[in-house]
This record gives structure tokens, sequence and C-alpha cells, in this order.
């Protein structure tokens, strides 16, 4: 169920919005690898009718469930939007489409929110990442200080014959 503003119930006095949309409903189920929003996005708005739009303010808050960038540790974080403020004309070129004497605001929300989530998600900032392996790392050689990986492609050049 999309989140809609009805244009005759703002006409008389500011509206009151306060509730729950799902990732579904926001269309955040599959966004990201490492970015999952599983609980749905708390709102606490009001809507009034300002000139030629609408303005909506209020605020938006946000669980996550996210894997670190750099360690793959599952984490949560909040996101929140507050305040957070939205103006729909309803004129002009850029206004918004009326369905019914009804505005929806969920696309502009979900907007919102994915410019406001992390791009690189990270447990901690100073997070130092997976542990290094040993296995994948060229084993130096006690002679020359060369690793063997440099010493067999050296190796292998020196037999061609120009």
């Amino acid at each position: 169920m999309a989140l809609l503003i009805n244009l005759r119930h703002i006409e008389r006095e500011e509206l009151e919005l306060e509730g729950e949309l799902t990732a579904e409903e926001l269309n955040l189920a599959s966004f990201d690898e490492l970015i999952h929003a599983v609980k749905p996005l708390a709102y606490e708005l009001t809507a009034q009718s300002v000139e030629d739009g609408i303005l909506v303010q209020g605020s938006l808050r946000l669980e996550l469930d996210c894997e670190c960038a750099r360690c793959l540790k599952p984490f949560r974080q909040k996101l929140k939007l507050d305040p957070w403020a939205c103006h729909l004309p309803l004129e002009g070129d850029e206004s918004v489409p009326i369905n019914n004497d009804c505005v929806d605001l969920t696309p502009f929300i979900r907007e919102d929110i994915l410019l406001e989530l992390p791009q690189r998600p990270l447990c901690k900032p100073d997070c130092p990442g997976l542990p290094a392996s040993q296995a994948g790392k060229p084993k130096k050689s006690a002679q020359s200080g060369q690793t063997q990986a440099e010493k067999s492609a050296w190796e292998e050049l020196n037999k061609l014959k120009f």
C-alpha cells in the first residue's frame, strides 16, 4: 500500500500522517547485496497545502541489516531523516501525478532513502577488513630476496630465443 495524501483533506487543515511502510511497499527489498531493509520504515509526517503545491515535513526512521564491506560482519544501522521535508508541486512542468484526488508520496520517500544509504557500509570506521591469509602470498627465496613467482617468471623469459 502506498502512502497517499488526499488533496481534499489538506484543503481545510494540515494532515497528520503516522505509520509504517514495508520494504516491499517502498521497493527496497533487493537493491544492494550488503544492505537489507527488512524492518518497516516508520514515518511521522505533516502535510499542508501551500500555494501551488503540498509541503510535507516530519521524520523518517528505518533500521537496516548490513554486512560490512571490508570484513563481511553483519551489523545493524539506523537510518534517520529528521527533519525531512518534501515539496510537491501540483502545477507546472514538474507537477506530481494526481490520481483520484490523491498524491502518492512513496516514490519521494524512496528516493530520499536511497540517497541516504551508505555506499560502502562499514561495521566501524576503522574496520581492518578480513584477516590476511598466508595461502595466496608467494614465498620469499632465502638467497636473493626475490619471490619464487618472480624468479620463475624471469626464468621463463630467459628461455625465449630471439
